[in-house]
């Protein structure tokens, strides 16, 4: 695996919007988020689609996965970093020439829907990639000293060694484990089974979060990746952040859904301080880790 990593001085970082668009009424938060990222330490050059609205996309499919190719293959651009999330990247992915991608690694991230892209730049283009906060979403409104502190390690090359919770976290299953680091955010890494883009996780570790979604789509979600046989084949299982997932009133809460569709035999625990709530943690994605799903251990190899 290739591991870019952005210069530690005036690293030219193209940003792109290949998921939702910005609200017309929240458009101050682009020029907020550009000044943040020169606050980083980075030269932001901002994109057709940071600006451009096709319903609730950030410009027309052709646009948005032009801004990916030309992020990527022009020689004066150090990283990409995604504007935000929300829909749209599936939509790109026969659109991307991943080829000539590979030919010209970069230091890229972002995460939610951009969950679409880390999968298949981390198993087509050999690329480590990022699953970070992001420009107008957690950037913009400010980060704490721990995911701050991870954010620049992140981006300067210092992800490596442990990367430890900031809370609690709860074991599912027993035991320590090692393996490529795969996956993202669970509705999209379950809308991939079935497409030529789906994840191979054999021998990987899996990490999992999503936002919003009611405790019976997550329990459907898990199920469909326990059917295709995405999850026996694991090495072992990280669940994040599920924020917003489980109301008080819920019926069945998310430890008993894990607890009865993960496999027994896979290392797994919840609760890992990464997805979308802060404080979190800066991923790594595609590279080597290893866990100790009994301590909550989670460590760049």
């Amino acid at each position: 695996m290739i591991q870019p990593i952005l210069p530690d001085h005036e690293a030219r970082v193209a940003v792109i919007a290949p998921a939702g668009c910005v609200p017309e009424e929240k458009q101050e938060v682009i020029a907020r988020g550009e000044e943040v990222l020169r606050a980083y330490g980075v030269i932001p050059v901002m994109y057709p689609s940071c600006y451009a609205r096709y319903g609730y996309l950030g410009g027309s499919d052709t646009l948005r996965a032009n801004d990916i190719m030309d992020a990527f293959l022009d020689p004066a651009i150090d990283g990409i970093f995604c504007l935000r999330g929300g829909y749209g990247v599936q939509r790109l992915l026969d659109k991307l020439d991943f080829d000539a991608i590979a030919r010209h690694p970069k230091w890229f991230a972002g995460y939610s829907d951009i969950t679409a892209l880390h999968m298949v730049l981390n198993e087509r283009c050999h690329m480590v990639t990022y699953h970070t906060p992001m420009p107008t979403t957690e950037l913009v409104n400010g980060l704490d000293a721990y995911s701050q502190t991870y954010l620049k390690k992140a981006m300067f090359g210092g992800c490596i060694g442990p990367l430890p919770s900031a809370g609690p976290t709860e074991t599912l299953r027993s035991g320590k484990a090692k393996g490529r680091l795969c996956g993202g955010n669970l509705s999209l890494v379950s809308s991939s089974l079935g497409t030529p883009y789906e994840p191979d996780t054999k021998g990987t570790i899996l990490f999992l979060e999503d936002v919003g979604e009611a405790p019976y789509r997550i329990d459907g979600m898990i199920n469909h990746l326990r059917l295709a046989g995405k999850l026996e084949h694991c090495a072992g299982i990280v669940m994040g952040y599920y924020t917003d997932c489980e109301p008080e009133s819920s019926v069945m809460r998310l430890r008993q859904i894990f607890d009865d569709l993960l496999p027994t035999s896979v290392p797994a625990f919840m609760g890992y301080t990464c997805g979308h709530s802060r404080p979190t943690m800066s991923l790594p994605l595609g590279a080597q880790v290893e866990i100790d799903a009994d301590k909550g251990l989670f460590c760049v190899i």
